[in-house]
């Protein structure tokens, strides 16, 4: 049973469908502190959060069983993501749920800010009656600058299209042809700063993107521009915007977000040709309830199925993906673990092959899956599918992975070969029928071994009677024989052989089977 935490309010929608879950135990515990969030977490498989609740490093590292965090909404400033990523919790949000709210609200904000809608309210609650203060100016036939071409950006802008606006829109990642497609005009962030007459942001905090609109690019903009922001704070200089509303370079701007929310009366508050929201972007019942069932079925599918969806430090994986990939990352993940316990000392790198069928899928993930089963053997501490590529850039492991389409004997194929001081052998696996996983090649050796279980691997010559001798010393210790299978490189030569036992060998076993005759290497393995 999978217990999972919902610490925010959370439409009922949502938590009926965690609650309908096979397999899932649901607790709803909101407006916990963090020292309460911190002393319960480690009981929790997933936790279902907003914007409330701080997913801290130190929580993290008290929640000993958390595998996943999901944020229903957009925004994960509230999640120390790489801290969670290192902990190898997926972090999940829901983009989709909120997306047409957010942009109407854009578009609420900016028509309010072109008519003074807020203030003449204000004014009117006052009982005053000031008709020619508060005029204003039309949409139709102004030009609307979109800074962040997404989906939330692209409703804006096509909204503002049918207002009979001109759309210029930036967003480095759209091409020409997609621009046309919505009927807008690509531009540079200096075109659309010295055309616009309103422009509207709708791109993610990030290091490129803090502090976009600031004194020096206000400085490019049409005297008298408005700006709106419904992305995130931080986005818009608040101290520059408070300057340019002064010297009224920038005639009016709408924010519903701020750098620290809440902000308090600040003086940009406060000023008179400012209008402002409580971050109302995704504050609609319709959207609330979208993002509770989209977390809520994420969590569930996760946790119960392996399905990722929407992960911000993971690759996503679909039902329909997860059903195709399942046996290449379940045979990825036995090469990586079958590497790591063959005699690793210094890992150095790690180079990976895909051929066929296995490099059809997300390669990535594979290579994620076998650096999982690699270095959670040899990493000494917690290593899974989402930390492993974090877990070996730390540890200096240089990851090299090439794809080939042909996979010469077999529909698929996936090599592995580890460089390290001590140890290392080439390995290659495929996967035969629908999802029967078998290592087809060690050392350059073909075989077909079954990699699961209790294993023994001996290095050995190709000499007549070794076979009985090994099934007669593991017979003599009661040792059960599950799987045989023998590979060489020529009559006579280097062989291998690889054998499912179905209980542990202990040392005496080991140490007796070593002492045979032709038999150069063993090691024992548990996969």
């Amino acid at each position: 049973m999978k217990r999972v935490l919902i610490s925010d309010n959370l439409a009922k929608e949502g938590i009926d469908i965690l609650n309908a879950f096979e397999g899932l135990e649901v607790d709803v515990n909101t407006g916990l502190k963090p020292e309460e969030l911190k002393e319960i977490i480690g009981n929790y498989d997933g936790l279902v959060i907003r914007s409330a609740t701080k997913v801290t490093a130190e929580i993290l590292e008290a929640a000993k069983n958390l595998k996943v965090v999901g944020r229903a909404g957009i925004g994960v400033d509230n999640v120390d993501v790489p801290a969670a990523t290192n902990k190898g919790v997926i972090v999940m949000n829901t983009p989709g749920g909120n997306t047409t709210t957010t942009a109407e609200h854009a578009l609420s904000l900016m028509m309010s800010l072109v008519r003074n809608i807020p203030q003449a309210t204000a004014s009117m609650k006052e009982g005053k009656w000031e008709k020619k203060k508060f005029q204003g100016h039309e949409m139709c036939g102004k030009t609307l600058g979109v800074i962040g071409l997404g989906a939330i950006g692209s409703i804006v802008a096509d909204r503002a299209l049918g207002l009979k606006m001109k759309v210029l829109a930036y967003d480095p990642f759209i091409t020409p042809e997609r621009a046309a497609e919505l009927g807008v005009e690509k531009a540079s962030l200096e075109e659309l700063f010295a055309g616009a007459d309103i422009i509207t942001i709708h791109v993610p905090k990030l290091k490129e993107t803090t502090d976009l609109i600031n004194a020096a690019t206000i400085a490019t903009m049409k005297d008298g521009v408005y700006i709106v922001c419904a992305a995130r704070g931080g986005i818009v200089n608040e101290g520059d915007l408070l300057a340019g509303l002064e010297s009224g370079k920038v005639a009016g701007a709408a924010l519903d977000v701020f750098s620290e929310e809440p902000p308090g009366l600040t003086p940009l508050v406060s000023h008179p040709n400012l209008i402002c929201t409580p971050h109302l972007g995704a504050s609609t019942e319709e959207a609330q309830t979208a993002v509770a069932i989209q977390v809520a079925e994420q969590i569930g599918n996760y946790l119960l199925k392996g399905v990722i969806v929407n992960s911000i430090n993971v690759p996503s994986v679909s039902p329909e993906a997860l059903e195709q990939m399942g046996p290449f990352l379940h045979l990825a993940e036995k090469l990586g673990a079958l590497q790591a316990q063959l005699g690793l000392e210094a890992i150095r790198a790690v180079e990976i092959e895909y051929s066929g069928k296995a490099a059809e899928g997300r390669t990535p993930l594979l290579t994620a899956a076998a650096l999982s089963g690699l270095l959670k053997h040899a990493a000494g501490e917690w290593v899974n599918i989402v930390n492993a590529p974090v877990t070996a850039k730390e540890r200096g492991i240089d990851v090299r992975e090439t794809v080939s389409s042909k996979g010469g004997d077999y529909t698929s194929l996936i090599r592995l070969n580890v460089v390290a001081d001590k140890g290392g052998r080439p390995l290659a696996g495929a996967v035969f029928g629908k999802n029967e996983p078998r290592v087809v090649e060690i050392d350059g050796i073909d075989i077909e071994a079954t990699p699961e279980g209790n294993m023994l691997i001996l290095w050995n010559n190709d000499r007549p009677g070794l076979v009985g001798a090994i099934g007669t010393t593991l017979g003599e210790r009661g040792i059960n024989i599950g799987q045989l299978q023998f590979g060489r490189s020529a009559p006579g030569g280097d062989a291998i052989t690889v054998i499912n036992v179905d209980s542990e060998p202990d040392d005496a076993t080991l140490e007796a089977l070593g002492a045979l005759d032709n038999v150069n290497n063993l090691h024992k393995v548990y996969l």
